[in-house]
């Protein structure tokens, strides 16, 4: 497989993942992912803005959670995301610690 089809499917898998986790599974709260699996939605927008910035495009983090999110990201919270109770954000700290290393 040459470079660029790799790069054409590599892209269409991030999208197809964007589309579960934006469309299909918007009920899925970013702590439950980041407790589970060590991401969330808000560090497919960070990899996506150090993605731009390794390409020499800088954006700040509102913009590449509004481009990641389709909309302002506090807009998307409002309509998506539920308050954590005390035990899920505990384990929500170890796993940021653990995966992100710093407050985002």
């Amino acid at each position: 497989m040459d470079d660029q089809t790799r790069t054409e499917i590599e892209a269409a898998a991030f999208r197809r993942l964007r589309q579960h986790l934006m469309q299909d599974r918007p009920d899925v709260q970013n702590i439950d992912l980041m407790n589970l699996a060590g991401f969330c939605r808000n560090c497919l927008s960070r990899w996506y803005q150090e993605a731009a910035a390794d390409h020499g495009i800088e954006l700040s983090k509102d913009a590449a959670r509004e481009i990641y999110y389709g909309m302002p990201y506090d807009e998307w919270k409002a309509q998506n995301q539920s308050e954590a109770d005390a035990r899920k954000q505990a384990a929500f700290q170890k796993a940021f610690a653990k995966n992100v290393g710093k407050k985002d």
